[in-house]
């Protein structure tokens, strides 16, 4: 925002030097850009922060001067004279988007003469930076740079049936705005149309159809509240950004709009001459009351750290345009002015009390409360698995979350689900919402292989976007997943994965169980569930995946729902002493069928082999002459322990004994 020193002296005295004015607004949050003399006067370029629209103007900008240094603000009243006829004769506005558009207000002034402007107004444009257009354009552009309000004018006679439509753009619909170029709208959009066609963009820029030229007589003015978000999407898609859309998108005073519409008119009637039609024509919802906000007067040393009186306290806020409507010793309650849109809570009072009173009273050593806290499940699962993965040889990995079309088609163990995508002018290629880490992975795998660093072992744990919400829980919506690359085999990976959730959850039971997707190597990916929910996928990629990726070695994948892991998270561990008694091992050689599961057979040895069981493991498996044909051999150990006792040979067999007979009953295997 660049604000013209000469025109802010005309709504306070600024009796300081520009290094001072300067120095203070940088200290209350309006940052100095940079100053610059432009004839007589002087540019002063502030950064202003999107949740200040109020200082898109001006006024906003002399309100804040007053306040920090106690002078007296004036604004105009905005009170121009007008004619018998009513503007509701001769015009009338049509709203059909009222989600698009809050409130629209038009006004017409007839008979003006299009000129050049009078001094006074091209030297306050120039200053602000502005070119100068004519008379009726200028006192536009000059009203938003006065008060925040954007405005446009319409030459009236070339509105057909000379009245407005707020509608959406129809399907292809196209426009072509004042820099003379085309634009197709999408249904999205909001335009202001006549009965027949589109004559702007809703906030963003008027149609050269009905721009103010030398041959305009009358004017109908419009002063409007568009849908910030819809205003956001629309200069974005058009790549067609103004300064009117930088102030809808960051929101408008409602408040402050037949102020600005009158004001307007006053200056068209001054520089340009004609008559004003009585009244305006209105149309939109009713603004909502500003609901009041509670200060507690003792949060203030809390949070800032110095005790700051209660009525300088109130003082500063008033002075601020909030009005008390109560309060006593201990709390206070304001109602914000219309214009300051930020103003929701009691912290936002506490940050200007501090702007105001200034940040340089707050000693550097200030104490204050400081309040331990412990981590979420989800911090404590990520440092569990940075604390795991790296010593295992693997690199952390920060990918953006946008992906293209074709890598979201790389890896989609979830089917074929409707992606997210943005609609950005930075993002045309790679506008895709990632559904799953592992394309993005292999595409940073596929750069450490060009620069030379062959079989990078890497993981990323993010989220990834499976729809834009629609009332889903986050944990639906937008999972977080834990993401590994590695050229490591099936095995050598599932080992990482039970260590992962052998850190995490301990008590869970991990499945493993085929997976025929199509990403996977044949009979070399798994799904994985963790106590009987869906817990990722695992598996050996296709080499037909590979390839378009240009990867140059194989590639195993892991992707786990790491919500999954934060809700069996165990933060505390019971530890046991170590057994001062001998173990005791038996092998056992089954024959089973070829479609019994390691799964099923542990499963059924744990559940028989009683509380002397301490663990059964995998030993080996053999097909061969000495096997029919659709049966396998599985060794396995069966690990007897007791902890007060040596065990005896008669409850070691006895043990066994439960065991084989299990097998064999719920699954016909026999002791080879």
């Amino acid at each position: 925002m660049i604000v013209s020193k000469n025109w802010l002296s005309e709504y306070v005295a600024l009796d300081m030097s520009v290094d001072e004015l300067t120095d203070r607004l940088t200290m209350s949050g309006l940052n100095l850009e940079g100053v610059e003399t432009v004839g007589a006067d002087v540019a002063i370029d502030l950064e202003v922060t999107s949740n200040r629209p109020d200082c898109l103007g001006h006024i906003g900008v002399a309100r804040e001067v007053s306040v920090l240094f106690g002078s007296e603000l004036t604004t105009p009243d905005a009170n121009p004279p007008s004619a018998t006829q009513k503007t509701s004769d001769i015009t009338s506005v049509q709203l059909e988007c009222d989600d698009l558009c809050h409130e629209y207000h038009a006004r017409v002034v007839k008979g003006v003469k299009i000129g050049e402007s009078p001094d006074w107004l091209k030297d306050k444009l120039t200053g602000a930076g502005i070119t100068p257009v004519n008379n009726v354009v200028d006192v536009t552009n000059y009203v938003m740079f006065e008060c925040g309000q954007p405005l446009h004018a319409f030459d009236f006679d070339k509105l057909n049936e000379g009245r407005i439509v707020v509608r959406r753009a129809t399907r292809g619909e196209k426009i072509t705005a004042i820099d003379q170029r085309e634009y197709e709208l999408s249904p999205d959009t909001c335009v202001i149309a006549d009965p027949t066609r589109a004559v702007a963009v809703a906030g963003v820029m008027g149609g050269l159809d009905t721009e103010i030229s030398d041959g305009t007589v009358n004017v109908l003015v419009e002063t409007a509240s568009f849908e910030p978000f819809s205003v956001r999407a629309t200069a974005r898609a058009l790549k067609l950004h103004s300064p009117s859309s930088f102030r809808f998108e960051r929101r408008v005073d409602r408040h402050n709009m037949d102020w600005a519409s009158r004001r307007c008119c006053e200056l068209i009637l001054e520089v340009a001459g004609g008559e004003l039609l009585e009244g305006s024509v209105a149309v939109g919802s009713a603004v909502e009351d500003r609901p009041p906000i509670v200060l507690r007067f003792p949060q203030v040393p809390r949070i800032l750290g110095i005790d700051i009186p209660s009525a300088v306290c109130i003082e500063i806020l008033q002075n601020l345009g909030l009005t008390c409507t109560q309060h006593n010793a201990d709390t206070a309650t304001f109602t914000a002015p219309t214009w300051r849109l930020d103003l929701t809570r009691e912290c936002d009072l506490i940050e200007e009390i501090a702007r105001i009173h200034g940040y340089n009273h707050i000693p550097e050593d200030a104490t204050l409360p400081i309040v331990a806290t412990s981590k979420s499940p989800r911090e404590q699962v990520g440092d569990v698995v940075r604390a795991l993965l790296p010593p295992c040889g693997f690199f952390e990995s920060l990918t953006l979350s946008f992906v293209s079309e074709d890598q979201r088609q790389l890896f989609r163990p979830r089917g074929d689900i409707a992606s997210v995508a943005v609609n950005h002018s930075t993002r045309s290629l790679e506008n895709q919402m990632r559904q799953s880490l592992i394309p993005s992975l292999l595409h940073c795998r596929r750069q450490n292989e060009r620069q030379g660093t062959l079989n990078a072992e890497l993981f990323e744990i993010a989220k990834v976007y499976l729809s834009a919400g629609e009332g889903k829980a986050e944990a639906e919506a937008e999972p977080t997943m834990v993401g590994i690359v590695s050229g490591r085999d099936f095995l050598a990976l599932k080992g990482i994965v039970e260590a992962i959730v052998a850190r995490c959850a301990p008590a869970a039971v991990l499945t493993v169980d085929p997976c025929e997707l199509p990403e996977f190597a044949a009979g070399r990916g798994a799904s994985l569930s963790l106590n009987g929910r869906p817990f990722g996928w695992l598996g050996e990629l296709e080499r037909s995946v590979t390839d378009k990726v240009e990867l140059q070695d194989a590639v195993s994948i892991a992707e786990l729902n790491g919500n999954l892991l934060e809700d069996l998270f165990e933060a505390t561990r019971t530890y046991r002493p170590l057994p001062r008694f001998p173990a005791v091992s038996r092998d056992l050689n089954f024959v089973l069928s070829e479609s019994v599961t390691w799964s099923q057979l542990s499963g059924v040895v744990n559940g028989a082999g009683g509380e002397l069981l301490q663990e059964v493991s995998f030993s080996g498996q053999y097909r061969g002459k000495q096997i029919d044909a659709g049966l396998k051999s599985y060794v396995i150990t069966c690990r007897f322990l007791a902890a007060d006792r040596t065990l005896t040979a008669e409850e070691v067999e006895a043990a066994v004994k439960n065991i084989l007979s299990a097998c064999e009953e719920n699954l016909e295997a026999k002791l080879r």
